[in-house]
């Protein structure tokens, strides 16, 4: 018997048995990684030991869970038709939902926790940092793949779970909110870093402006591409299925590539307080927008080619706002272990969009190398 924080193993047990009838639960292990709904490894045996993964729905963060379970049931369906047609895997390249014994994907437990469960791929695992430029150009194929999979879905079906979510221009207008109200009197110890982000304003709504014009076609987005929502195959390191769809929504194939790009690329942590030590790693850039290009150059528009370096730097920046309004703010949202965390977070974002702007006429030549290979 374990006791996983507030969850003892008899409480686990019967949430599980719920997605395992007739099965005996043997263990029930939480997973640490993630930091907004509760993960936990369940282990039943019937003849053999097997696995799968249970979730509780933070419904505090997405507060339309049956939208979300929804949003994520069609994908789901839709990818495993595909990569039937194709002759693939569906049970190792697509994320499966289980289902309850009602039949349902979402679980409503006696004491209101919502729950779900998905099929647990063995032999793959996740990293939590890039720590080679193999593992960015899987990543960047299995993010193109799901992209180039889903090209013909009709994204409108699904609901924004997370309203503006990758909207910069509504970001933008956030932190200018923030440093109006400056609650804290923060905002004079960080002029400059303001005045960095109202040098771009005008750049912070190109995107937005483009997608509300139609003149970029609305895809489905999965809008949290880090290297850690990839499995890769435990043996070869080859990218195995996409994972973490709660975000999943309409938007732009740009949101996608850029916001790995800012994620991947960086040489240093992302809360890094020596900013010499932060820099663009083109050879990771390359890499990711290596496989990225390779599963998506034929279902991408010609403009959507052209804005992928103004992508990666505008991603980079709307991430940038979101710490330094939240760092004003009295740090309300990210969480932090230090105090002026979240000024280092926004301060590492904004170095970062300094090198992808001197590096723009690099960073186009590498697309245009790509593309032509």
């Amino acid at each position: 018997m374990i006791s996983n924080g507030e969850f003892t193993f008899d409480y686990l047990r019967e949430r599980a048995k719920v997605f395992a009838p007739g099965r005996t639960i043997a263990n029930v292990l939480r997973n640490k990684d993630g930091h907004i709904n509760d993960t936990f490894i369940v282990e039943m045996i019937r003849g053999e030991t097997r696995r799968f993964v249970m979730q509780r729905i933070n419904n505090r963060v997405f507060t339309n869970p049956q939208a979300l379970m929804r949003n994520m049931t069609l994908v789901t369906e839709y990818l495993r038709r595909r990569v039937t047609e194709l002759g693939g895997d569906v049970n190792r390249e697509v994320l499966t939902l289980r289902r309850a014994a009602d039949g349902q994907v979402l679980h409503q437990a006696p004491d209101g926790t919502l729950w779900r469960a998905f099929t647990f791929v063995e032999d793959a695992l996740t990293v939590q940092r890039v720590t080679c430029p193999e593992q960015l150009y899987e990543a960047g194929s299995a993010f193109g793949r799901f992209q180039n999979l889903l090209c013909d879905f009709p994204a409108q079906e699904l609901v924004p779970v997370i309203p503006d979510f990758h909207n910069t221009r509504v970001r933008f207008e956030a932190l200018e909110a923030a440093i109006g109200e400056n609650p804290l009197g923060r905002a004079a110890e960080v002029q400059a870093d303001i005045d960095f982000a109202l040098a771009r304003r005008q750049d912070a709504c190109v995107l937005q402006d483009l997608l509300d014009a139609e003149k970029l076609p609305l895809r489905v987005t999965h809008n949290d591409t880090k290297i850690n929502n990839v499995m890769l195959d435990a043996s070869t390191g080859q990218a195995v299925c996409v994972i973490d769809l709660d975000t999943v929504m309409p938007g732009s194939i740009l949101f996608d590539f850029g916001d790995a790009i800012r994620s991947g690329v960086n040489t240093a942590e992302e809360d890094e307080p020596d900013l010499s030590k932060v820099r663009v790693d083109l050879e990771y850039y390359q890499a990711f927008a290596r496989g990225f290009l390779e599963q998506t150059r034929d279902s991408m528009t010609e403009l959507e080619r052209e804005l992928l370096p103004f992508a990666a730097k505008m991603m980079t920046f709307e991430c940038g706002t979101r710490f330094l309004a939240d760092h004003l703010l009295g740090d309300t949202y990210f969480r932090i272990h230090r105090p002026g965390q979240n000024l280092d977070r926004a301060r590492t974002q904004f170095k970062l969009v300094a090198e992808m702007e001197a590096l723009e006429p690099e960073l186009r030549r590498i697309q245009k190398e790509l593309m032509r290979s």
